[in-house]
């Protein structure tokens, strides 16, 4: 039997965010397909919308072959939420710290899981 996929998922709140780079939604949707690109993950598609508003924010989801990155702003609250979910040999945190490095958020919280049977074991049934 074929082993499933097993993915690598990271997540992030990042908080006080300059406003300006939260409400690009230009930049942030070229951001994710730039990090996608140098973390060698192959783009299916790319998607963004922007709010206005007085709470406004942008959301970018990028549909990666197997797996996605997605941002969601906040510019009232100068925050965004990160979602990077990566199968195969790609590495979540190298496409993390890219974005870290271009929003600069003053402070972030990070999570990381692996998503998937892990070693080629699937689940057992109840």
């Amino acid at each position: 039997m074929d082993t499933p996929p097993s993915g690598k998922h990271v997540y992030a709140n990042l908080y006080d965010v300059d406003p300006g780079v939260l409400a690009d939604e230009r930049r942030l949707a070229e951001l994710v397909a730039e990090v996608a690109r140098e973390g060698g993950v192959e783009v299916v598609e790319i998607k963004s919308w922007s709010f206005g508003g007085r709470k406004g924010g942008v959301s970018v989801v990028a549909v990666l072959a197997g797996a996605h990155v997605v941002i969601h702003t906040w510019v009232e609250y100068r925050y965004a939420t990160l979602d990077i979910l990566v199968t195969g040999d790609a590495d979540p945190t190298k496409l993390f710290e890219k974005i870290v490095s271009v929003l600069k958020p003053r402070s972030y919280r990070f999570g990381f899981t692996y998503r998937g049977p892990q070693g080629g074991e699937l689940p057992t049934q109840p």
